[in-house]
């Protein structure tokens, strides 16, 4: 007798939540990047350009000079010669590093997050509050700046991918989420939807939307959270490695 999918899918986030899975390049995450670090400027980097492929997103944060967050001289950040990634110029790079540099030194992320949060426990209130933050800390009007930062909207058209998936970096604690902050519930995160997880939800009947949008995000979330209430985003990292390497149809037969 087939097992439930509840039940199958169980079984695969147990087994992923594991460090090995960022122990190898063979599928390479931006996590394996976090973890080297684990602070929140650092990760918030690293999430906002993670898109494109795997591999290359990996090679590109490996080359960083995080210690650039904590430069007590802006001038150091001026200096530093940055390379372009995909959409980003190295000035955008470095506009972004200036703008967290600032805050760091008188904020954490956790607590601009939570003033936007608190107000309605809605987590996108919180991260435009974040990226209200971000954009006023370093004024920088050029396409690839604000296609980092991504538009202050809500609700928001796009599934908002990067953000979703830094804040289950953040929130959520287990071997592969550093459970950074605090005062934000499992409950009230949203799942980080990007190509390979819709494509597997679909498969999975956990979705119909074929539409890649933020409404996608909200239906895949509700029937995640049938699977679990307290921690539907626990499913995440599953179904995103389903569809990476191809196992959809493995899991459909078990």
């Amino acid at each position: 007798m087939k097992s439930t999918l509840k039940g199958r899918l169980d079984l695969e986030a147990k087994r992923r939540n594991n460090p090995s899975e960022l122990a190898f390049y063979a599928s390479p995450d931006p996590l394996m990047v976090v973890h080297n670090h684990r602070d929140e400027y650092s990760a918030l980097v690293c999430a906002l350009l993670s898109y494109g492929n795997a591999r290359a997103i990996v090679r590109y944060l490996e080359k960083l000079d995080f210690t650039l967050l904590d430069a007590q001289n802006e001038a150091i950040i001026l200096q530093k010669e940055f390379a372009p990634y995909r959409f980003q110029k190295p000035f955008e790079i470095q506009a972004l590093f200036i703008a967290l540099n600032r805050l760091k030194k008188y904020r954490s992320l956790n607590d601009i997050f939570l003033e936007g949060y608190g107000q309605s426990n809605c987590v996108v209130q919180g991260i435009c509050h974040l990226q209200n933050a971000i954009y006023e800390s370093f004024t920088c009007k050029s396409r690839g700046y604000q296609f980092m930062l991504g538009k202050i909207a809500n609700p928001p058209k796009s599934p908002m991918k990067r953000w979703m998936m830094y804040l289950r970096w953040m929130v959520r604690k287990d071997a592969l989420d550093l459970g950074l902050w605090n005062g934000i519930d499992t409950k009230d995160l949203l799942m980080p939807l990007d190509t390979h997880t819709h494509k597997v939800a679909l498969a999975l009947g956990l979705l119909k939307r074929k539409a890649y949008d933020y409404k996608a995000v909200i239906e895949l979330t509700n029937s995640l959270r049938n699977f679990d209430v307290k921690d539907p985003v626990k499913y995440d990292f599953a179904l995103f490695r389903l569809g990476q390497e191809e196992l959809i149809e493995t899991l459909k037969a078990q």
